[in-house]
């Protein structure tokens, strides 16, 4: 089958579905336990935890099938760094590939609709992506992140995603890295509601600096693990933003809870929204601002991503259930 690419694909969607909290919610599970190495990296290597993977993937995938809309996946590789992946003894397996590979026979499995799936190959910080202060400087950050997107970029990914990112130093490292890979590409902050990163960059003056260091730059930008009234308050930001801004930030993977980094650190429970709140919220911001790219983080599940799906296309949550 032909498939687009992302940015055609992009281009001639109104509006992409993204998935909702893939992580998080294999960590809810008691009976799984994550690497404290590679997180969910390594769960494709082994049947029970394949399963569990498999599981929640293919619920973001039947969302995106039954309301048809495309689709954005990531692969299970946040924490699949090169020193990662041999402190976990993986060292010599082809872990960012194998990762690429699986979601590639999930989407080969969906038929036509499988045109619709865009696979994005994920990559994060080499530290705590709620501590900026533990961000690699841009040198360091280029060569540490180069050897991944790399892997990443070979595979059968469609566009590269570097996430959840709390500094301007090492977005714009990890940035250098993946404009030499030849593969179209985005960069995702979590920010703040006054418009900046966690590192206090403006939102204005961190895409300014990765637009003028990186060639080519990235093809866009997005904000994740940030809630969808904090995305909103960013954008629009009277000093920190700017109509460049805006143009330039298509997406938003939303948290359900309207908490800061810390305190969603500090907090031992799960924070829920509920999945029409969310939806709502989230879809106005296409309505709103023009935001392309719409999912969830953390909190979020296939109620949500559900419920998004239905306002985007302006269907109703339980059409969803009644499709086979």
């Amino acid at each position: 089958m032909t498939r687009n690419s992302f940015p055609d694909l992009f281009a001639s969607s109104p509006c992409i579905l993204g998935e909702g909290a893939v992580i998080e919610r294999l960590r809810r599970n008691s009976g799984l336990e994550l690497d404290p190495h590679l997180v969910n990296s390594a769960f494709i290597y082994a049947a029970e935890t394949r399963i569990a993977l498999e599981s929640i993937c293919r619920e973001y995938l039947d969302i995106g099938r039954d309301f048809g809309l495309p689709l954005l996946v990531s692969t299970p590789t946040w924490r699949a760094s090169r020193d990662r992946i041999a402190a976990a003894g993986y060292a010599g397996v082809d872990v960012n590939g194998d990762n690429a590979r699986f979601l590639e026979t999930l989407r080969n499995s969906y038929g036509d609709y499988a045109s619709k799936i865009i696979i994005c190959g994920l990559l994060s910080c080499r530290g705590d992506a709620y501590s900026p202060g533990e961000a690699l400087d841009v040198a360091v950050a280029r060569e540490y992140h180069a050897w991944q997107a790399d892997q990443l970029a070979v595979s059968e990914v469609d566009v590269l995603l570097a996430a959840t990112l709390p500094a301007i130093s090492e977005a714009t490292g990890l940035a250098l890295a993946l404009a030499t890979t030849g593969k179209p590409y985005l960069v995702s902050f979590i920010a703040r509601p006054a418009g900046t990163l966690l590192d206090g960059t403006p939102l204005k003056d961190a895409i300014a600096t990765i637009d003028a260091a990186a060639s080519p730059r990235p093809f866009a930008y997005m904000i994740n693990c940030t809630h969808a009234s904090f995305a909103r308050a960013a954008l629009l930001h009277p000093d920190n933003s700017s109509p460049l801004v805006r143009r330039r930030i298509v997406g938003l993977l939303a948290n359900t809870a309207a908490l800061s980094p810390e305190e969603l650190d500090e907090n031992a429970s799960l924070v829920e929204e509920a999945p029409a709140t969310f939806g709502s919220m989230v879809a106005a911001l296409h309505d709103d601002l023009g935001l392309k790219i719409l999912g969830g983080c953390c909190g979020t599940d296939d109620r949500h991503i559900s419920a998004l799906a239905a306002q985007l296309t302006r269907e109703k949550p339980a059409m969803h259930k009644n499709r086979g």
